[in-house]
């Protein structure tokens, strides 16, 4: 397979690896292993279906709007995510440097941006937006999935932060173009 990793991301990597590494040594405590796994896990989708599903229980009629507003800005996201990620091809930090440990099976080989961080500061965007009262859990949760990332070996710091980003991104121009509910 052809590398097509930019020379960019080689330099990143060379400046992020010993934080990376210090943080997914973190994952040899069992307790917090867990902890990462499990958010991890929640972040692959089950937590978004629930949260896109409950809108009509959380707001009646409007709900079913944002509804369609969520389900389709987590669309949107998911073909920008791969369309970046398969141009990109930014080696995961346990592939490139094997003092990483991999605590966690990966999705894919590749590792820019975070899909997992991305869906999560956006469906914690348009909750801010909808259902502010939510935040006090998606809040924390979605800086649990994005820590669980790194932790995990699976990114690095910038994949997390170039994924909250474009999460966030997404999200705002969601809530641009979709303003107000009809109702």
């Amino acid at each position: 397979m052809e590398n097509r990793t930019l020379q960019a991301f080689e330099r990143l990597d060379l400046l992020e690896w010993q934080t990376c590494h210090r943080l997914a040594g973190y994952s040899r405590h069992w307790p917090l292993l867990l902890t990462m796994r499990i958010a991890s896990r929640l972040g692959d989708w089950p937590i978004w279906a629930v949260l896109i599903a409950s809108q009509a229980l959380l707001h009646g009629i409007r709900g079913w709007w944002l509804t369609l507003q969520f389900a389709l800005t987590a669309g949107v996201a998911a073909l920008i995510y791969r369309l970046v990620k398969t141009r990109l091809c930014r080696e995961r930090p346990f592939i490139t440097f094997k003092q990483i440990a991999c605590t966690m099976p990966p999705m894919d080989r590749y590792s820019f941006p975070s899909g997992h961080t991305m869906h999560a500061v956006a469906f914690t965007t348009l909750t801010a937006d909808s259902a502010p009262w939510l935040l006090a859990v998606i809040a924390p949760l979605a800086v649990l999935i994005a820590m669980s990332r790194v932790v995990l070996g699976l990114h690095y710091l910038s994949d997390v932060a170039a994924g909250a980003l474009l999460g966030y991104l997404i999200a705002e121009t969601s809530l641009w173009l979709w303003p107000a509910t009809p109702l």
